[in-house]
């Protein structure tokens, strides 16, 4: 079976450098190179300890499921834990990511998904896996379906709010620069839904940045994001600055940070540097230290930790 096409305005090009999808979390980390090496019992424990943080749990099972040893170790849990839950989801979520990368079939991705999510009903990590499947290869209102179902349990689930964002910002490329499309619409929503120290207030940002993506790679924005009014306009304007200023309030110290901040610091030091706004751009680049993320510094088809580090040595030099 050939791989799927990437996703819409997705960089094909294989980047030098490796971005740790982990970022931050160091007992994730501690406990991918347990599960390497075959020692489960501390992907276990580390599950426990997560309890029903959605966001964290969610991040935590996307990491683990993207490596290429975890289907075999996780079998190999399962059949000394036939019980275990938690291990049920992990090989739906790596099947998964195997569909994905065209080494596995999606409808058995699907089957095995669903059924970890009728053994743990109130946990919508097995949704946010088969949205992250249908994000790719489904159609629309299954994407929406998944969507509500994840939403359902837990309403601000970070990564299922962007997996949406993403998809809505390929509606309708041909719009170009309407400020009334619909993905717009639903990050404004989604933001002013959420508590207000949620991150979702950041969302407006990445729709931003997504639908440059989209129309940077029908051509109609210029290659180089920096080079491109997208971010200049004043409704652009509006949303960086609510989001900054979102950020500045509501940052919490290291311990309490969530579990997928630095994707946010990501998209909001690529917008605030693309407006031209080097000094706030610095701060953010200062946050996010190592952690850089190839979204959506590789937008449209961009070698992304070139684009992070000139981007990162440029605002620091002018801050």
């Amino acid at each position: 079976m050939s791989p799927p096409p990437p996703p819409l305005g997705r960089s094909r090009k294989r980047a030098a450098h490796t971005f740790d999808s982990a970022l931050d979390d160091a007992e994730l980390v501690t406990a991918r190179t347990a599960l390497a090496q075959g020692r489960w019992t501390e992907v276990r424990t580390l599950f426990a300890d997560t309890g029903d943080d959605w966001d964290r749990r969610g991040h935590r099972f996307d990491v683990l499921a993207q490596e290429h040893s975890t289907t075999a170790w996780t079998r190999d849990w399962r059949l000394a834990e036939p019980e275990s839950t938690d291990a049920a989801v992990l090989l739906g979520f790596a099947a998964v990511h195997l569909a994905l990368r065209g080494k596995g079939r999606p409808e058995k991705a699907r089957e095995a998904c669903r059924d970890a999510a009728a053994l743990v009903p109130a946990d919508p990590t097995p949704w946010l896996a088969l949205l992250t499947l249908e994000r790719t290869l489904g159609r629309e209102e299954d994407v929406v379906r998944l969507f509500d179902e994840v939403r359902h349990r837990h309403p601000e689930h970070h990564h299922a709010h962007h997996l949406m964002v993403a998809r809505l910002a390929e509606r309708r490329p041909a719009a170009g620069q309407d400020p009334l499309h619909e993905v717009y619409d639903f990050a404004a929503w989604a933001a002013e839904q959420a508590p207000e120290d949620s991150p979702l207030a950041v969302l407006p940002v990445i729709a931003h940045a997504e639908r440059y993506r989209v129309l940077a790679t029908i051509g109609s924005e210029p290659a180089d994001p920096a080079a491109s009014g997208h971010w200049t306009g004043r409704r652009a304007r509006q949303v960086m600055k609510a989001a900054f200023d979102w950020w500045l309030e509501w940052e919490m110290p290291e311990s309490r940070a969530h579990p997928r901040c630095r994707v946010d610091l990501n998209f909001l030091a690529h917008a605030k540097f693309c407006e031209g706004r080097a000094a706030e751009a610095a701060a953010l680049f200062h946050r996010i230290g190592r952690h850089a993320t190839k979204d959506p510094w590789s937008y449209p088809d961009r070698d992304p930790y070139t684009a992070f580090t000139a981007a990162r040595d440029v605002a620091r030099g002018a801050a």
